[in-house]
C-alpha cells in the first residue's frame, strides 16, 4: 500500500470537486488501482487552506508523473481482460501468424506433424490443434468455399479414415485483408 499524506496537489488532481476550497476543513481522497490481482492504494489528505496558493506547481508536477502511469496500469488491464475469456487460455504464434483460446487446465502435447496440440485431461479424446500445411496458392478461397475445404481437410488431413466425422461449423471471416476459414468437427472412433 502506498500512502501520500499532506498532498494537495495530488489530492486536486484526482478528486473529483477539485475547485479550491478555503478554511481548516480535512478532505479525504483514494485512488483505487488493480492489475493482475495486485491492489494498492493512493491516498491524499489536504488539511491547511494556505497551501493551496502553492499548488499549482505540484498539481503540475503530480499529474505529469501520475496521468501517464495511470493510463498505462488502465490501458494493460482492459487489454488483458479483452484478449482472454473466463475459463480460457490464450495462444499467440506470431511467426505463424494466429492465435487462438484453449480451455483452462488443458496440457500442450506434441504430436509429430502438428504445430499446437492442446487436450484435456480428463477427457483426452478432446483436444484442439493447428496443423500447418504448405501450398502454393495465393488465398485459401482458391480451394473452395468454408464448408468444402473443411470436409476435404477433415477426411484427408485430420481425421483417420476410421473414424466418423461431422462437421459442426465452417465459417469465412476477414482477418487484417486476409480470408481465414474456421471450423469445427467431431471425430469419433469406432466402438
Amino acid at each position: 500500500m502506498a500512502s501520500l499524506q499532506n498532498s494537495p496537489s495530488l489530492y486536486n488532481t484526482l478528486s473529483p470537486n477539485s475547485v479550491p476550497r478555503i478554511g481548516l476543513q480535512r478532505y479525504h481522497s483514494s485512488f483505487r488501482c488493480c492489475r493482475r490481482g495486485i491492489s494498492f492504494i493512493v491516498r491524499a489528505e489536504q488539511s491547511r487552506a494556505h497551501s493551496q496558493v502553492r499548488s499549482g506547481r505540484r498539481q503540475l508536477i503530480a499529474v505529469s508523473i501520475i496521468a501517464p502511469w495511470v493510463s498505462l496500469v488502465n490501458q494493460t488491464s482492459s487489454s488483458f481482460a479483452a484478449e482472454t475469456e473466463k475459463g480460457f487460455l490464450l495462444v499467440t504464434d506470431k511467426k505463424d501468424g494466429y492465435s487462438f483460446l484453449y480451455p483452462f487446465g488443458w496440457q500442450e502435447v506434441v504430436i509429430e506433424g502438428q504445430d499446437k496440440v492442446f487436450k484435456d485431461v480428463i477427457e483426452p479424446l478432446e483436444s484442439v490443434s493447428v496443423n500447418m500445411i504448405p501450398t502454393n496458392k495465393h488465398d485459401i478461397r482458391d480451394f473452395g468455399p468454408p464448408q468444402q475445404v473443411a470436409e476435404t481437410l477433415i477426411k484427408k488431413v485430420l481425421a483417420p479414415p476410421s473414424q466418423i466425422t461431422k462437421l459442426i461449423d465452417a465459417s469465412e471471416r476477414d482477418v487484417d485483408g486476409k480470408a481465414c476459414y474456421t471450423f469445427e468437427f467431431i471425430a469419433q472412433a469406432p466402438n
